[in-house]
């Protein structure tokens, strides 16, 4: 009894054309659609930061004056 060679098998799979995946959604753009989708509060943690940021300015521009 003689085991018979075995060759590997060969499969005419054609692989699908690589399709450009595209590229992740930039940092601003998915700020904007978040700004969106929540609306006023946004706009008011945004008010909130600038006045105090600017307060924060002017506090340091009259201690160091």
């Amino acid at each position: 009894m003689s085991d018979p060679i075995l060759e590997p098998p060969t499969a005419d799979v054609e692989l699908p054309a690589a399709q450009p995946a595209e590229p992740p959604p930039s940092y601003v753009k998915l700020a904007m659609r978040n700004m969106v989708r929540k609306g006023s509060k946004s706009l008011a943690h945004f008010a909130l930061t600038a006045v105090g940021l600017m307060g924060l300015m002017v506090g340091l521009a009259y201690l160091t004056r």
